[in-house]
């Protein structure tokens, strides 16, 4: 299969889309992992990405969609993949159905992560992060620690980052809002879009995209 996942900051996307790509036997490919992969391994397209990080700006469309295309030609794509992080805006979502078109392939769909914006600022502003391990994360609400304000591991001192804020929380959204959640409408325009809650256990909420995603092939 292949498919795209959608959903806000703090939908927990990165933990489905682990669960789905090993229940489905295909690759998750995320945008963090393509930045990383290309700027280590000291490609083209990762120096151009790198030149523009190091100078605090965003990395142009099209070298993100380099780096996708490039990584969508790996052999182990063959059978489907599960794209986490791309596309992010309508211009990218444009480039993958002609990436995919000239390969003669689409879509199976695109699973869309719906949660109410009150609970992503409660999941991401409440967590806690070890200053020793940024590995050791607890939450206030979720996970909490033994003591409060102190990490269970180590006995570091557990803080909130900066991009956890609830000012900075908020603003994610808002970025999110303005490019991405068009390419929900996007698609819909396609018969794609299979919208579920990411409410619940993680167990539940794969549950509930294999059943959507067997549902939206089957239609």
């Amino acid at each position: 299969m292949r498919i795209v996942l959608v959903g806000p900051p703090g939908a927990g996307k990165g933990t489905q889309a682990a669960f789905l790509a090993k229940n489905l036997s295909i690759p998750h490919i995320s945008t963090g992992d393509l930045f990383r992969a290309n700027i280590s391994q000291g490609t083209a397209l990762g120096k151009q990405a790198k030149s523009y990080m190091d100078a605090g700006n965003l990395v142009p469309d099209e070298v993100t969609i380099g780096m996708a295309k490039d990584r969508l030609d790996g052999p182990d794509t063959e059978g489907g993949f599960l794209l986490d992080g791309f596309p992010r805006n309508v211009h990218q979502a444009e480039a993958l159905d002609a990436y995919l078109v000239e390969r003669g392939i689409a879509l199976d769909g695109v699973l869309d992560l719906e949660v109410p914006e009150d609970e992503v600022v409660k999941r991401i502003a409440g967590r806690r992060t070890c200053r020793n391990d940024s590995a050791h994360t607890f939450h206030i609400t979720y996970k909490q620690p033994k003591v409060e304000g102190v990490c269970d591991e180590c006995g570091g001192e557990l803080y909130q980052r900066d991009d956890d804020s609830e000012a900075t929380v908020r603003n994610r959204l808002s970025v999110y809002h303005r490019e991405t959640e068009p390419i929900i409408d996007y698609y819909k325009q396609q018969d794609l879009v299979a919208t579920i809650s990411a409410l619940g256990p993680v167990a539940e909420v794969t549950q509930r995209a294999m059943d959507a995603l067997k549902s939206n092939k089957s239609a």
